[in-house]
């Protein structure tokens, strides 16, 4: 009688309640509505399709896989445990989150959508945090690519390139300011402990160490890790590119049946109580589904300039249902909610149109004596082997620089100490009596 009452409450547990039910009901009847649309619509259906195909070909490929491909190499080589260690006093602090976070920070920060979270995602596999470090992490280091934010929205969408420095600014100052307020999220949560390494004499020694332990528990010959990445890099832009197409099609059909025009009704109500023009609403309606649509309605819109950056740079930092969905199924299985990442995008989308509004009037008296360099101001048009060109010298300027500060912190490390760092480890002589 015993385990057939245990059977029952198993059962009933498992049985759906009404919130489910509904839920369910409605996401069927959403799911055949933008079928039949589809099906009866096919001539817009296909054009959406195929700008969403080019948005992914033209931008979103190039521009992600050299990242992508560096990123899996890097983490398979041990660099992500020699900056966890080297840079555990700086996260742990600031961000409250390990050192090897750091290693998720650069690399989100100089690529964009939505490597922050796909790292993040890895970094929990490998139990380099928890997962309440991992939500904290990839809420303020999936960032925009900065080369989209300048090239793509400042030039080829507002033509302006004195915008250019604003977006940039506004975004990375509101996505680290969002890391700082992430540091109070659940603060008696686990915490990952710092990554276990032989004992050196110096900070230096013990990431050395790390890096050599990683590579050698990896155990995969060059080759085979280059082939991984490849592979690896190409899987995870083709899921990337499938989100793109599936929300192109759905603003389309939104725009279609007049859910765009009607959000941009109700959002503009909201917006003129504030004191802001309502000109700009269509365009954070459309935001509020795929980024790159969103900025290109904004720099549309029959507003002032300033509305419209600010409206803009909303945008961007909110990034879209189609980055959220691409990070729903990269985290999935390591326990991680969406629930952190979406308020942070709320947050960072204010944040972020607040700091442009702080910024235009001092970054117009600074872009008249300084100029960006002309890759970050590349026309969104560029020929994809363009567009190769200019992220591989972007990742190696940035990977040459790491490590070259990598490399003056051993050599600094080193010479006050007056050995060489191969007997670093070396105990002490004794003295003789």
């Amino acid at each position: 009688m015993v385990v057939s009452s245990r059977r029952a409450g198993v059962a009933m547990h498992s049985t759906p309640g009404t919130g489910s039910r509904l839920r369910n009901t409605l996401m069927a009847a959403a799911a055949v509505t933008f079928t039949v649309f589809i099906v009866l619509n096919p001539d817009p259906a296909f054009r959406a399709a195929v700008n969403g195909l080019g948005v992914w070909w033209d931008i979103v490929f190039p521009a992600l896989l050299p990242f992508f491909i560096g990123s899996e190499i890097l983490m398979g080589l041990g660099v992500v445990h020699l900056m966890g260690v080297l840079l555990e006093p700086f996260m742990r602090p600031v961000f409250n989150v390990p050192g090897a976070g750091s290693f998720v920070m650069a690399m989100g920060l100089a690529s964009g959508y939505p490597i922050g979270a796909m790292l993040t995602a890895r970094l929990r596999n490998e139990g380099l945090c928890s997962v309440t470090e991992g939500e904290r992490l990839m809420s303020f280091t999936n960032t925009a690519d900065p080369l989209f934010m300048t090239g793509a929205v400042a030039v080829g969408m507002f033509g302006r390139a004195d915008a250019a420095m604003v977006i940039l600014a506004a975004h990375y100052l509101s996505s680290l300011s969002v890391g700082v307020l992430l540091r109070f999220y659940r603060p008696g949560a686990d915490r990952t402990p710092p990554i276990a390494a032989r004992h050196g004499r110096s900070m230096a020694a013990r990431a050395w160490y790390a890096l050599n332990d990683a590579r050698e528990r990896d155990g995969r010959p060059f080759g085979k890790l280059l082939g991984d990445a490849v592979r690896n890099s190409v899987n995870t832009l083709l899921l990337i590119g499938g989100f793109i197409i599936l929300f192109a099609v759905l603003v389309q059909v939104l725009d279609a049946v007049g859910a765009v025009a009607a959000l941009g009704g109700l959002i503009g109500r909201v917006l003129a109580l504030v004191g802001v023009d309502t000109a700009v609403a269509g365009s954070l309606v459309s935001g509020v589904f795929e980024i790159t649509i969103g900025a290109q309605a904004a720099s549309r819109a029959a507003a002032g300039l300033l509305p419209r950056l600010v409206a803009a740079s909303a945008i961007i930092a909110w990034s879209g249902l189609s980055v959220h969905a691409q990070v729903a199924s990269m985290t999935q299985g390591t326990g991680m909610q969406m629930g952190p990442y979406v308020a942070a995008r709320f947050v960072h989308a204010w944040l972020a149109g607040l700091y442009t509004v702080l910024l235009w009037r001092p970054a117009q008296a600074m872009t008249r004596n300084v100029s960006l360099p002309a890759s970050w101001l590349a026309a969104p048009g560029a020929a994809g082997g363009q567009l190769w060109a200019l992220r591989l010298r972007s990742f190696g300027i940035a990977t040459g620089t790491m490590l070259l500060a990598v490399g003056m912190l051993f050599a600094f490390r080193t010479t006050l100490q007056g050995v060489t760092f191969v007997f670093i480890d070396r105990p002490p002589r004794r003295r003789r009596r």
